[in-house]
């Protein structure tokens, strides 16, 4: 069980005061905030160890190294890989998809498919429609079904169709919380021969997150999801279907031999990480992962969970509020649209009364327009440090803000 009132000290951004009022943050699912024990690793990192790795032979080069290589080592832990060699360091999600479109994509056979999903994030979208629209490959979207999750018999009908090589898809929707079945959707790709790439970004502090059980041959997340700085991420790939892989950025630490005539490059993980790694990052990663594990973390998910629920059942209180999908099981955030309430107007209104909510597309176009007719909405994403007590100033906040929108109709 976890002693929220001492978790919140770790957090002192969560006692700043916005226009007077106490500061209730909701957009966990874009950022968390960050807790003093990873602020502390980072700081003494910097006090007493810092210098640029793997390139060195002084001391502090090779306390550095260290440092960064036992953070890959956590990493790859934490996620159940089989070798730290299969964790590649990146600047986050987006850049382990984008990195990743492009080198296997460019590797497809000819008239081979990515096949994607309505719910996906744009990072997990665009960079597969990007790679496909340079390389002619075709670009395939499974949509949904009418609760909000992802239409499996049409995604299989996708598949038994086309000659697909990738399918990429979210744990998580980072709009309607939907959790997505994940071994069901690895398992029907690998029977049609397809590799599959999981986005992990919004599963990654609520949901189990282990390589080897779901079987995916990717995944990427971000630490800043989960309590690490920005600018830090993990693209997990196995080892085999690494080293088959073509780098496609370059520069020093990542080769082997440098000629005029060509070059060759290192093994995995260092070939896709060209120039000077985030390695204080990794570390501040290594010392989230931690954070969360000292908590527990089946703790964290049941009380996310809890909180998720109870946000889902108070905002009925709301009038004209309608809750996007019910998805059959929800994880992290939950979005809505408000009749006659514009989205930005209202996370506007309430950021004055200290509330912290995510309006906008949520980088997620497609599924708001094609799935839901909306072009914005608001979403509401608490994180294990939140209270029972911070939603319900939340929604009455809402409440209240309606009633002043509406009134000045």
């Amino acid at each position: 069980m976890l002693h929220v009132n001492e978790i919140r000290k770790d957090f002192p951004i969560l006692d700043t005061h916005v226009f007077g009022h106490r500061l209730v943050y909701l957009d966990n699912a874009a950022t968390m905030q960050v807790p003093e024990p990873v602020l502390r690793a980072v700081m003494r990192h910097y006090h007493e160890d810092n210098a640029n790795v793997h390139r060195g032979i002084h001391a502090l080069s090779e306390r550095s190294t260290r440092a960064l290589e036992e953070a890959r080592e956590h990493a790859a832990s934490f996620i159940n890989a089989r070798s730290a060699d299969e964790v590649v360091f990146t600047s986050g999600t987006t850049a382990s998809l984008n990195m990743l479109a492009d080198m296997l994509v460019a590797q497809l056979p000819s008239g081979k498919a990515v096949v994607t999903t309505v719910m996906e994030h744009h990072a997990n979208f665009v960079p597969w429609q990007q790679a496909c629209a340079r390389t002619g490959h075709p670009f395939l979207v499974a949509p949904l079904d009418g609760r909000g999750d992802l239409n499996l018999r049409a995604l299989e009908g996708l598949l038994d169709a086309n000659d697909v090589g990738v399918v990429a898809f979210a744990h998580v929707s980072n709009v309607l919380g939907t959790v997505n079945p994940v071994n069901k959707i690895v398992a029907a790709a690998h029977e049609r021969g397809a590799i599959a790439v999981v986005d992990a970004a919004q599963s990654i502090r609520h949901e189990v997150v282990d390589v080897q059980a779901m079987g995916c041959d990717f995944l990427a997340f971000s630490g800043h999801k989960m309590g690490a700085s920005t600018g830090i991420g993990v693209l997990y790939g196995k080892l085999d279907l690494l080293e088959g892989l073509q780098p496609v950025r370059f520069g020093g630490e990542m080769v082997d031999d440098v000629r005029i005539a060509g070059t060759t490059f290192t093994r995995s993980p260092l070939r896709f990480e060209a120039g000077t790694p985030n390695y204080v990052g990794a570390i501040g990663l290594s010392a989230a992962i931690s954070y969360l594990e000292n908590l527990g973390l089946g703790d964290v998910r049941a009380r996310e969970t809890r909180l998720i629920r109870h946000a889902e059942d108070k905002l009925k209180s709301v009038p004209g509020l309608k809750v996007l999908g019910a998805p059959a099981v929800r994880a992290g955030c939950l979005s809505f649209a408000i009749e006659g309430i514009h989205p930005f107007d209202l996370a506007t209104m309430i950021d004055k009364l200290g509330v912290a909510l995510r309006s906008g597309n949520q980088c997620a176009q497609p599924l708001l327009h094609e799935e839901y007719d909306v072009g914005t909405i608001t979403r509401l994403s608490p994180a294990f440090y939140n209270t029972v007590s911070e939603i319900d100033y939340a929604v009455d906040a809402l409440v209240r803000v309606c009633e002043l929108l509406r009134s000045k109709r």
